[in-house]
């Protein structure tokens, strides 16, 4: 299978979605597909032989750290997991040095932790392709997979609506709605309005959505808003150190939370229909605060119907987190 992507990614690194033009991102998510068509066959690749990249985590992870571990060992490349623990970054040593330090020994660093300041740094400092993980203002290679898993199922964005539910200021729900805008797709922010994204992000993803034929509105009424949805996305009503705010928005976003009375909402045909979530999700399972709680931002039943892809999505964290660095790298 041959592969193809544009060398004006050649090392670049992925801080926020505005790093890419619409057409770079959506290069991105076509090489990704291709790239998991060819491991479907059986092919294990080369692409990233000798390449090491740093992975500096300074919050804990499930989908990132793995989908990034094995992205790159798969293509022959490897991966070295440094946590606050391991490395003096923000502590003894600032960010900027840490940087310096790092850009000469590896090829890449993924970054997953707090603020977008150290990630920008990183970036602006290590002379290497730097790719942002997480951070408390945005989340690009999570919506990545995202826009991966809406191509898998419905083959185009053009048309769709996605409708997201839940606190819509989080570094998810406002990366997706750039993410949406750049794509095509019909983006609907359905939170309280003490959570609604700020008004110039909205602004900026309007903006771009217009260009491509979409729309972006943020409402307040959940059912009113995923009328006509193919999607529903929701995440975490509590996000990594907010945790003091729990019962706060416990009782703000219950009518928020997706159910099979929310799905139905929507009058689309469940064969016309996906769930998304960026994951953990807290859905009557065995957890600390399902235990305590039951289910929050989604329901055991929506969760686990043939019509959720959450666990596709997650797959394709790896997939999009691979083309990233084959992109920049190979």
């Amino acid at each position: 299978m041959k592969l193809e992507w544009s060398l004006a990614l050649k090392n670049r690194s992925l801080l926020t979605l505005d790093d890419l033009s619409d057409s770079e991102m959506l290069e991105i998510v076509k090489l990704a597909m291709d790239l998991k068509s060819r491991r479907d066959s059986g092919v294990r690749g080369d692409l990233l032989e000798r390449r090491q990249i740093a992975l500096i985590f300074e919050k804990s992870s499930t989908r990132t750290r793995c989908a990034a571990a094995c992205a790159v060992r798969e293509e022959g490349g490897n991966a070295e997991y440094l946590t606050r623990n391991d490395i003096h970054l923000g502590g003894k040593e600032s960010a900027a040095d840490t940087a310096r330090v790092l850009g000469r020994m590896f090829d890449g660093i993924l970054f997953r932790g707090f603020s977008q300041h150290t990630v920008e740094t990183l970036a602006a400092y290590a002379g290497v392709p730097v790719w942002n993980g997480l951070t408390d203002v945005a989340h690009p290679t999570q919506i990545l997979a995202d826009l991966m898993t809406v191509k898998q199922v419905f083959g185009a964005f053009k048309g769709l609506k996605l409708a997201y539910v839940g606190d819509g200021r989080n570094n998810v729900a406002t990366s997706l709605m750039m993410g949406c805008a750049k794509a095509g797709v019909d983006f609907v922010n359905c939170t309280p309005p003490e959570l609604a994204p700020d008004a110039t992000l909205t602004a900026s993803a309007t903006a771009v959505a217009a260009t491509n034929g979409s729309t972006v509105s943020v409402v307040s009424d959940p059912k009113a808003g995923v009328k006509g949805a193919n999607i529903i996305y929701t995440d975490v009503w509590v996000s990594m150190g907010e945790e003091n705010e729990k019962s706060k928005r416990l009782s703000l976003l219950q009518p928020y939370q997706v159910n099979s009375e929310l799905v139905a909402a929507t009058g689309v045909p469940q064969d016309e229909f996906i769930f998304l979530h960026c994951l953990p999700a807290f859905h009557n399972h065995d957890t600390d605060i399902t235990r305590l709680c039951g289910a929050l931002e989604v329901t055991d039943e929506v969760f686990e119907a043939p019509y959720s892809k959450v666990f596709d999505e997650a797959e394709n964290r790896m997939h999009t987190i691979k083309a990233l660095f084959v992109s920049a790298l190979a």
